[in-house]
């Protein structure tokens, strides 16, 4: 099986886990930060996986390792949040369209690279995209609507382009920090210890007073619905598949070829978010009109093409 086969399957069963991650937040899980700690807790079991090349990194690189682990788990809660006040395809392809540009920004500082310019070329396509799919989708004249964009901080969207920035900074810094791990180590190492240090930032939830009532409140009340666990230890078994086939096509091919690919979970997203909708409106809520779901088609538009010229040597 080629990398890009296998890319390709992992962006699909990560699509099909934002979905599900949505529908845990509203019916499951109802607090962004429990469901943080339950997704870091869980990672833990990739310990599994040590007989088959865990090594000891010294000790600078596993300080390293898992301070990359902490950015994903910070990423992920941030990411959490904004999905609490919008729907799953805006917050994962806004998320998707900065992400490459604050990873561009974060590998030239940290890693010199260096970008031709089709790939410079491709933040401006990102940068649309990201504009157009969080627009407002109210009938209001262009004045009123950069008047509410930029004058009102308490307005849902514009906390939702804050939460959504946050995630990708954090997001990037993961990625550029993986990418470095797995220059430096085996894959199979460096792929356990950045999990230890989500697994760390799981526990390190419980130190605040108040973040631990509210953690273990939300697991009683979670606690008392029936199939919750198997709903969401289901999801984390899928998650654990799709990020570790992203992660393998990493190694055996070309990471900027494969993280190009990320268009594609967005496509998914966007076809599987319309369905469930149609089908099963009481579980998966997503507010559709030909023009919303025109505007998202151009914007993940926008974003493919953004993410192919990234890739285009």
């Amino acid at each position: 099986m080629t990398w890009l086969t296998i890319a390709i399957i992992a962006y699909l069963i990560l699509a099909l886990v934002n979905v599900a991650d949505k529908f845990i937040l509203e019916k499951v899980v109802p607090g962004p930060r429990t469901y943080t700690f339950l997704v870091g807790i869980t990672g833990g079991v990739v310990i599994v996986l040590a007989p088959f090349g865990l090594v000891w990194p010294g000790w600078g690189m596993l300080m390293l390792d898992v301070l990359v682990g902490l950015c994903f788990s910070a990423g992920l809660m941030f990411l959490y949040y904004a999905l609490k006040k919008s729907e799953a395809s805006r917050v994962f392809t806004l998320v998707g369209g900065v992400t490459p540009v604050f990873t561009i920004i974060f590998s030239v500082l940290f890693l010199q690279e260096k970008f031709n310019f089709s790939q410079w070329l491709a933040i401006v396509f990102l940068i649309v995209g990201t504009i157009i799919i969080s627009w407002s989708t109210r009938s209001h004249s262009l004045w009123t609507r950069l008047e509410s964009w930029f004058s009102n901080p308490q307005d849902k969207k514009f906390l939702l382009i804050i939460l959504a920035g946050f995630a990708s900074l954090f997001f990037a810094l993961f990625w550029v920090g993986t990418k470095f791990a797995y220059i430096t180590q085996p894959f199979i190492s460096a792929f356990i210890w950045i999990r230890l240090g989500t697994f760390l930032s799981a526990l390190l939830l419980l130190l605040g007073a108040n973040s631990r009532r509210q953690i273990f409140k939300d697991l009683k009340r979670s606690k008392n619905k029936k199939n919750n666990a198997f709903v969401f230890f289901g999801t984390q078994g899928l998650g654990a598949t799709g990020a570790m086939l992203q992660n393998y096509a990493v190694a055996i091919g070309s990471v900027s070829l494969v993280t190009s690919l990320q268009g594609l979970q967005y496509v998914f997203l966007l076809v599987l978010t319309l369905f469930g909708t149609l089908l099963f409106p009481r579980v998966i809520k997503e507010n559709i009109s030909w023009r919303i779901l025109s505007r998202k088609v151009i914007a993940i538009i926008f974003i493919v093409i953004g993410l192919y010229f990234i890739a285009k040597p």
